[in-house]
């Protein structure tokens, strides 16, 4: 046999065994769960602003809230089953942190306390750590540097 009809053959094994990947649904799972943790995200909201509290504080409680919500659910094994229906949906930035910084503390837990869980927590979630301080660093020297000259207006 040829190289060239040994892959044809090969892709065409490939794509008769590989299950199709239902797209649509796919999208619409990580839409209407995305939008219900914002939801609920809202709600948290509301009823900060209800009891008298400013914008500020009501949106340090919902991160505060959904951080924890999502780091207990993680260590009960349930937010691995929503991630797993919803895809990207439940990756809602604030969420999706805080799982990916549990997830590794909880598996690496059996290697101790300081090598196990303080080594492995930031595995995943460090590298968006750096790249997230650094770019913060040069965005705000940046904003210094052209504010000093007056070329940014507050």
């Amino acid at each position: 046999m040829q190289p060239i009809e040994t892959t044809k053959k090969y892709q065409e094994y490939v794509d008769k065994k590989s299950p199709n990947s239902p797209i649509l649904k796919n999208c619409f799972n990580a839409f209407w769960v995305g939008g219900l943790i914002c939801t609920i995200g809202q709600i948290i909201m509301q009823i900060c602003k209800a009891r008298g509290l400013d914008e500020a504080t009501s949106g340090t409680i919902v991160s505060i809230i959904l951080i924890a919500l999502s780091a207990f659910l993680t260590s009960l094994n349930i937010f691995n089953k929503i991630g797993k229906f919803a895809g990207a949906g439940s990756l809602v930035p604030i969420t999706g942190f805080a799982n990916s910084i549990v997830a590794p503390s909880i598996e690496y837990k059996s290697e101790g306390y300081v090598m196990g869980v303080g080594s492995k927590m930031f595995t995943i979630a460090g590298p968006v750590l750096v790249f997230g301080i650094s770019s913060s660093i040069i965005v705000g020297i940046f904003y210094l540097i052209f504010n000093a000259q007056g070329i940014i207006l507050s």
